[in-house]
């Protein structure tokens, strides 16, 4: 397998014909370097030294880049591999940053070439593409993998408005701990919403308790402008560490 260093002659054209749509001057690049799809770019970012696939870069934050899933199925048709990791600071596959990026066409296109949904090592928990677009608040395509048959947790299905899901999950034979159902209340807050939150608050949660980046309900429920949960919240006298 090819390994590039970002600043190689031909992993920036590369990078540029991704990430600028260029699907004729793509095709030729994978015609004129054979094993160019398979290939790994090497490169230094904030989180440190990383390599990483053509559809990495193809799914790299922001996303959204021109003729994205054209580009992607160009990609895999070439022989990229939807399912490969991320080596470095985490072993995110490329569905995880198209899921983190909302971009729901390409993730929809690197489903259509074999991706797996149910992929392990998102930076939120370790877990699936779907933590991660939860976790950052991409509905989209949290949604949109629902919708192709992910798994989904009690904190996935909390912070969606999955009500008849979260009823499942805490009625069941072997309930969710309280901590668990505590954290679903901070995902429902974070998602916005309200019955779901006030379901688990009857269930034992904790509306006081501090989440991700020191974060309470009340915080996270104004984070994303939930004014009837922020209401709600503070009828409750839920406090806030902002």
């Amino acid at each position: 397998m090819q390994t590039l260093t970002s600043r190689d002659p031909l992993a920036v054209a590369v990078t540029e014909a991704i990430r600028g749509g260029d699907l004729p001057g793509l095709r030729q690049l994978l015609a004129d370097h054979p094993g160019l799809a398979t290939a790994r770019i090497t490169e230094q970012d904030e989180e440190g030294r990383g390599t990483r696939s053509l559809l990495h870069i193809a799914t790299d934050w922001p996303g959204h880049f021109p003729r994205g899933p054209e580009v992607a199925a160009v990609l895999a048709a070439a022989g990229a591999d939807p399912r490969a990791r991320f080596d470095g600071a985490h072993t995110e596959t490329p569905l995880h940053w198209a899921a983190s990026n909302n971009d729901v066409p390409v993730l929809d296109a690197l489903v259509a070439a074999g991706a797996d949904i149910e992929a392990p090592g998102a930076v939120i928990g370790g877990g699936t593409p779907l933590a991660d677009a939860r976790g950052f608040g991409q509905w989209r395509a949290a949604d949109r993998l629902v919708e192709l048959g992910a798994r989904v947790t009690l904190q996935d299905a909390a912070t969606l408005g999955l009500l008849d899901r979260v009823r499942a999950y805490v009625e069941a034979d072997e309930p969710p701990s309280p901590d668990e159902i505590t954290s679903a209340l901070w995902g429902a807050c974070h998602g916005g919403h309200l019955r779901t939150a006030q379901y688990l608050h009857r269930h034992g949660a904790d509306p006081h308790w501090c989440g991700y980046d020191g974060m309470t309900p009340l915080d996270i429920a104004r984070a994303q402008d939930a004014d009837d949960v922020v209401r709600w919240l503070r009828g409750l006298d839920a406090r806030s560490d902002s």
